[in-house]
């Protein structure tokens, strides 16, 4: 049998999919910060309903986030101006959350912001690319749903002691 040849990071999906990500966001922030909206912030404000509010727990599923890092962040934000919490008038249980004058300010420069930069990717990568881009981010969304890719991996066989 031949060498084994190690992953270098570059062919690795997730270094490139995490620098990729922190330069996204890198970018965000260096470009926010003049107006006090980081990257998670403007995420949560373009996630709100700007006309009936959004369920606060809706809203850590569509991002990705686990509920008590966005709780922290809901409870800045709040703090900030930039929204309001309000219990739902059909079902007491719920507790939406609003932007107010502010917070619509923020949500429309995040969306400027966001809008820019998929401008300027689509105004460079051809479309056919960007489709193979988004099936291969679902495909692997698929595969981490699955939540079973690490059943078939034997952790004896790689030598690794508890």
């Amino acid at each position: 049998m031949g060498k084994k040849r190690h992953l270098r990071p570059e062919e690795s999906v997730c270094f490139t999919t995490k620098t990729t990500w922190h330069a996204i966001s890198r970018l965000y922030n260096t470009t926010g910060a003049q107006h006090d909206v980081s990257a998670s912030t403007g995420f949560v404000l373009l996630n709100i309903d700007v006309e009936n509010g959004t369920p606060a727990t809706k809203i850590a599923p569509a991002l990705g986030m686990e509920p008590r890092s966005l709780t922290r962040m809901l409870k800045t934000m709040e703090e900030k101006g930039y929204l309001e919490r309000k219990q739902d008038p059909t079902d007491g249980r719920v507790t939406r959350i609003f932007l107010t004058d502010d917070g619509k300010k923020k949500r429309e420069l995040a969306k400027i912001g966001v809008v820019a930069f998929n401008k300027a990717v689509r105004d460079l990568v051809p479309e056919d690319k960007l489709n193979i881009f988004f099936e291969v981010a679902n495909t692997i969304n698929e595969i981490i749903d699955q939540k079973s890719i690490y059943d078939k991996v034997n952790v004896n066989q790689l030598g690794i002691k508890n």
